[in-house]
């Protein structure tokens, strides 16, 4: 953990303090006929798929609700800004947002450098935090009431993989590992689900965030040859992970977190993917098994073009509809204090087979995670 996490939370602690008497001012009421949202994701660069595809999945649902007329007769619109994964520029964005485009809330800010950058301007402005694309305790701990996620964190999904490791006795795990807060969340996961196990682990290699330069993380882990590597890094710089670490001839198991980018990964090693495995927060996104899923390769069909069913889209749609679902609770003039008040009092939510639950003292939103299988031809099973 960075040395200066302790009092970068004491700072965001002392913004939130404001932030109830931020919330009540009657200018958080958008008088226009639509209700404007604000993002900041990459949708350039070494990570743009992830920002491009949970946009879209958004996006579909967005647009599905205008369609039929909006929320209470206001259109939803998403004003996204490309940051390219980099903290400072997403920062700038946030201001932007705030300042100038007067959003009436942030929706599904990508990744976790990025959305620990914008989070101290959101609750400083009273300006509601909704659904990051993120798993990190960072932006969980301490609670702030204008702050919500949909998705479990880091902490479920690595005790997951550890847990399924550990099962079949594979206790030697390595670490690679992005230089940043992402990186150190999914570190200190693993790390903490090891522990009761009297277990670390046996290496950490790092890469530089939007780097795909894994050398040293090859040399740092392979020689050690541990019988599993969890990767916490998105999916170009994990893909040349996994190439190099091969070519230098280690044989054992990649495992990754869902914020890697599923179908971004398997796209990237094509036939070297086979039998990497990746921890997921959403609904498989290719079965009609659930109402939710069928929705959603509905939404995808009809799209027609370019949409693709997969992870980070089906995510984006499902944060969309949980965040339509409390403005129509919020009333037909919603304001930033009643859409808060509105999903506080969610309760338990069945967006269709997939389950979300808030309260005044809960705003994590689900702890749903199982592992998926890449096939090597580009597909994913669970």
């Amino acid at each position: 953990m960075t040395a200066d996490r302790p009092n970068r939370r004491r700072a965001v602690t002392r913004l939130a303090l404001g932030t109830t008497a931020l919330l009540a001012r009657p200018a958080t009421a958008q008088a226009e006929s639509r209700i404007l949202l604000g993002a900041s994701c990459p949708l350039t660069g070494p990570s743009a798929q992830l920002g491009i595809q949970f946009n879209r999945g958004a996006r579909l649902y967005f647009d599905h609700v205008n369609a039929a007329g909006g929320v209470g007769g206001q259109a939803i619109e998403l004003k996204t800004l490309d940051d390219g994964y980099e903290p400072d520029r997403c920062k700038a964005n946030t201001e932007a947002l705030i300042q100038r485009e007067r959003v009436f809330a942030l929706f599904g800010y990508v990744g976790t450098p990025t959305s620990i950058a914008a989070l101290p301007l959101a609750l400083e402005a009273g300006v509601p935090f909704f659904a990051p694309f993120t798993g990190a305790e960072a932006l969980r701990e301490p609670l702030h009431r204008t702050v919500f996620h949909v998705r479990a964190s880091y902490y479920d999904e690595t005790a997951l993989i550890v847990r399924q490791l550990t099962g079949l006795g594979l206790r030697r795990i390595a670490v690679f590992r992005q230089n940043d807060s992402y990186g150190q969340a999914g570190l200190d996961g693993v790390q903490r689900a090891l522990a009761p196990l009297g277990l670390k682990p046996v290496a950490v290699g790092l890469v530089e965030r939007n780097s795909i330069d894994v050398a040293a993380a090859v040399r740092a882990i392979v020689p050690l040859r541990p019988d599993a590597v969890v990767q916490i890094s998105a999916y170009k710089s994990c893909a040349a992970f996994i190439r190099q670490a091969r070519t230098a001839g280690y044989g054992g198991t990649f495992y990754n977190v869902s914020f890697v980018g599923t179908q971004a990964l398997a796209d990237e090693l094509g036939r070297d993917g086979l039998g990497v495995v990746v921890s997921q927060v959403m609904p498989f996104p290719f079965s009609t098994a659930l109402p939710i899923t069928r929705e959603y390769l509905d939404a995808v069909q009809r799209a027609g073009g370019d949409a693709r069913a997969n992870y980070s889209s089906i995510e984006g749609y499902i944060d969309a509809k949980v965040f339509v679902e409390g403005l129509r609770r919020a009333g037909a003039r919603p304001t930033r204090e009643a859409l808060v008040a509105a999903l506080e009092g969610l309760g338990r939510y069945d967006a269709g087979g997939y389950v979300v639950n808030f309260g005044p003292r809960n705003h994590r939103g689900s702890n749903f995670v199982e592992l998926s299988l890449l096939t090597g031809d580009g597909k994913v099973r669970v």
